[in-house]
């Protein structure tokens, strides 16, 4: 058990160190290449050397959706990159055209199904799970140290 925790802590927390942020797929509009449920790691770039075919996580709107799609056309209007883009799975393109400073990235490698969990550990009352069951993981590695010192004082004590 400990170590399944060890290893999601470095797929969640030290991926971050390295540059990479990470989201949840949450709709099937890059299927089959991104599955719902997946654990996407997102790499910033330079979003000069981004051309079509592409994909890029970007943010999509005011309310700070996060969208990944791939970019069907680079546009230059006024000076700034756009992107048209366009989910996989998709008939049409986006709506909206994507500004370059609203790119957050591209995806490097997903983990399937991790995305569901990273997700509901994220939100109450998820985190509060979390919260307790590393508790009780710390509690059971470190109670049996803490018995071996009483019981070892206590036999010492006796002779």
């Amino acid at each position: 058990m400990v170590a399944i925790i060890f290893v999601f802590a470095i797929v969640l927390v030290i991926m971050r160190l390295f540059g990479y942020s990470l989201y949840t797929v949450m709709s099937g509009s890059m299927e089959p290449e991104y599955h719902v449920g997946s654990l996407i790691y997102v790499k910033q770039v330079n979003t000069d050397e981004l051309e079509e075919g592409d994909v890029i996580t970007f943010v999509a709107d005011e309310n700070n959706t996060v969208v990944t799609h791939r970019i069907e056309k680079v546009i230059n209007e006024d000076g700034t990159r756009k992107f048209q883009t366009r989910g996989d799975a998709n008939d049409v393109a986006d709506a909206k055209l994507v500004h370059n400073k609203n790119v957050l990235g591209v995806p490097t490698f997903q983990i399937p199904i991790l995305g569901y969990l990273a997700f509901y550990i994220q939100r109450p009352p998820g985190i509060y799970i979390a919260l307790v069951a590393g508790t009780l993981l710390l509690a059971t590695i470190i109670a049996p140290t803490l018995n071996k010192g009483k019981e070892k004082t206590a036999s010492e004590k006796k002779n």
